[in-house]
């Protein structure tokens, strides 16, 4: 018997959109269409645009075309900020202006601030600002150059591995850091069993810092990807099957929040094989069928603390500005009951990087109301 859910509504911390920059990929009507079909009330897009949005001008010309497609009466555009001048990480942007300016929180995701120096003085300043730090915790130093993790098909195709050292020496820095600055830490898109122990500590002291999971590093691992196929490529790569498992734990126990890091790309990016192609899937529309089938369907998750990982903790790292933005976002509602398959050949976004064309799933969002 299907039924409809009522939710507040749910916002994605952490979605590309290529605009400007690479338009043929996502723009940002394509890609809140592909928000607002996929059940969601808000998103923060991240800064890693051509040129990177590091000034209150940028961040002026995001909103300008979200305003052009309608987007504040569907799903509302918030605007991370980087935390580097042009993501370069050698000097910290000038946060206090892109606070002032409405920024979400600040971000050089698709590289890590490797400089401690650096990200210590981003972090001070921010912490004065009541802002949050989200930080893509992979040392490229450690990473030596790997594209997934060891596995089957790492071994069999010759790809270079990529240690867990490279997300867990990341993390490692950047609680130390919050430990000493006070300021708020995101990490986006954790992927190992030994990166969530580092958060769960962290948060057990007392620390703030939260992290989110995506649902390909929740409902994919590096032991099943089926061939040398690109749509299983991410960054951080998929992890094994203990790791997903943790990963889920964490997410039921309310250690992880969701996020997708929804990452388009034209078809050109990712039809070289695995270790040419460009990193991540595209992820707005199938979020919620996703995730509700791992962890409410497999893991037992109770309905309401599912959608709080959507919802309630997500506004946990969106700054004063930001958060004031949603007063009046729309609900997300979902209506569970009956299979339906995922068709990608009918998304609103513009890229087709997806492995999962043809999963099912019983629950799938509805057009909700506006709350006020």
């Amino acid at each position: 018997m299907k039924r409809k859910l009522e939710f507040p509504g749910f916002i994605d911390v952490h979605v590309h959109f290529r605009d400007p920059g690479v338009p043929e990929a996502e723009t940002t009507a394509s890609g809140l269409a592909a928000a607002s079909r996929g059940g969601f009330a808000a998103v923060v897009t991240m800064p890693n645009t051509e040129p990177a949005c590091d000034s209150p001008e940028l961040m002026s010309y995001q909103r300008g075309a979200a305003r052009e497609c309608g987007g504040s009466r569907s799903t509302i555009l918030l605007t991370s900020a980087c935390i580097t001048r042009g993501r370069l990480g050698r000097e910290v942007a000038d946060l206090e202006s892109l606070a002032e300016a409405g920024a979400a929180f600040f971000t050089d995701d698709g590289s890590y601030v490797a400089d401690d120096r650096v990200m210590e003085e981003a972090m001070r300043r921010a912490a004065k600002l009541g802002m949050c730090v989200c930080d893509h915790a992979m040392d490229p130093d450690e990473s030596r150059g790997g594209v997934i993790r060891d596995c089957a098909l790492a071994r069999r195709c010759h790809l270079p591995i990529m240690p867990v050292s490279t997300e867990t020496l990341a993390i490692r820095r950047d609680i130390s850091i919050c430990r000493v600055t006070g300021c708020r830490l995101h990490i986006q898109h954790i992927s190992t069993a030994e990166g969530v122990e580092l958060v769960r500590n962290a948060q057990r002291e007392g620390l703030p810092v939260t992290a989110e999971a995506t649902p390909h590093h929740l409902a994919l691992s590096c032991d099943e990807i089926p061939g040398d196929d690109a749509n299983y490529k991410m960054a951080p790569p998929l992890g094994n099957n203990e790791d997903r498992s943790e990963l889920r734990r964490a997410v039921k126990d309310g250690v992880l929040m969701f996020a997708t890091d929804h990452a388009p790309h034209p078809a050109a990016k990712k039809s070289l094989g695995f270790a040419a192609s460009a990193n991540g899937i595209i992820g707005l529309e199938t979020a919620i069928p996703l995730t509700w089938m791992t962890m409410v369907e497999c893991e037992g998750m109770r309905p309401d603390e599912w959608a709080k990982a959507w919802w309630n903790m997500p506004r946990s790292i969106l700054s004063p500005c930001a958060a004031k933005k949603l007063e009046s976002v729309r609900q997300t509602v979902v209506e569970v009951g009956e299979s339906r398959a995922v068709d990608v050949s009918k998304f609103a976004s513009l890229s087709r990087n997806c492995p999962y064309d043809g999963w099912e799933s019983t629950c799938w969002p509805v057009a909700g109301r506006r709350l006020n």
